[in-house]
């Protein structure tokens, strides 16, 4: 007689689909390294630190900082040319990002406006802010937060992310702060340069048409005798034209400061129509990817103050 093997084929076929079953589901749980208990389905998932940073200057620091750290992932919340986030609206694609982050870096001071919301979203996500302890300028009742324009104060930003970065991954702590430490050492001549132009220039009235070079004029010891804060496309006003050309008549203003993309057409009225002239340099807001971007572009600045400062003044 022959056997009937149909009981034997359907149990044998149940085992295999529970296994497959089981194994779809499986995860493998882990301490975190921040002390929070974190799953994933295969065990590089588990070992791969995710940050995201604000902005520009933001990613440039922590791209130096995490130099040759492996396990650790790098992407920005903001395209690389967006500008500075002050009106900046977080999008869908934004919250997918930080929903699968670990960190997110911001400059802080005000610059994200964006970080409450964040907090309350993802309790869990750790935020670093870069101005952390620094004493920052203000306008009025209002906190000026570009300090990355001071290269003594980006150094203090660099380090405060190290320092986070640091207590977050204590298994890389010591090459967190070693790569800050060798960044900051690349960027000192760019603070020693700054310091030499200070020791000639240090009181002398400027104006500036963008909030960032406050800090640029603070680093020189000059005094900022009007601010025109034009960081947007936006229509000036024949009133306003009048208050800038006033100022530079009465504090005997020579040089003014400005960003080429949207101060252009002030920076010529007063050309024209001042004794001043305007000089353009780069507010680091936005700029290419890469580990030097920062120091080549702030090198840049630097060349262009150094030789309109001497003309300006004759020394």
């Amino acid at each position: 007689m022959k056997k009937n093997n149909t009981g034997i084929f359907v149990g044998i076929l149940l085992i295999v689909i529970t296994l497959v079953s089981f194994s779809s589901t499986f995860f493998i749980y882990k301490r975190g390294i921040d002390g929070r208990s974190t799953q994933s389905q295969n065990s590089e998932a588990q070992d791969t630190i995710k940050i995201v940073t604000s902005f520009y200057p933001m990613y440039i620091a922590t791209m130096n900082v995490i130099d040759g750290i492996e396990g650790v992932e790098l992407e920005s919340l903001s395209e690389p040319q967006t500008g500075c986030l002050h009106d900046y609206v977080l999008q869908p694609e934004d919250m997918k990002h930080l929903s699968n982050a670990d960190l997110l870096i911001v400059n802080g001071g005000g610059i994200e406006s964006f970080i409450q919301e964040v907090a309350e979203t993802y309790p869990d996500l750790v935020i670093i802010q870069a101005c952390k302890g620094i004493e920052l300028l203000a306008d009025g009742d209002e906190e000026n937060a570009h300090a990355w324009m001071d290269v003594s104060l980006y150094e203090k930003q660099v380090a405060n992310i190290a320092a986070g970065l640091a207590d977050y991954d204590s298994a890389h702590a010591d090459k967190y702060m070693s790569n800050a430490s060798a960044y900051e050492k690349r960027l000192q001549p760019l603070a020693d340069r700054m310091a030499s132009l200070q020791q000639k220039y240090a009181g002398e009235n400027i104006i500036i048409f963008h909030e960032a070079y406050d800090y640029v004029a603070d680093a020189l010891g000059m005094e900022v005798a009007f601010v025109m804060d034009l960081d947007e496309e936006r229509q000036i006003s024949a009133g306003e034209q009048k208050e800038v050309l006033s100022a530079i008549s009465e504090n005997d203003v020579k040089l003014v400061l400005a960003d080429e993309t949207y101060g252009k057409k002030m920076g010529d009225v007063v050309d024209a129509d001042s004794a001043a002239t305007t000089i353009y340099i780069d507010p680091l807001t936005r700029g290419e990817y890469y580990k030097d971007s920062y120091i080549e572009h702030m090198n840049e600045n630097i060349d262009i103050l150094e030789r309109a400062l001497a003309d300006v003044y004759g020394k």
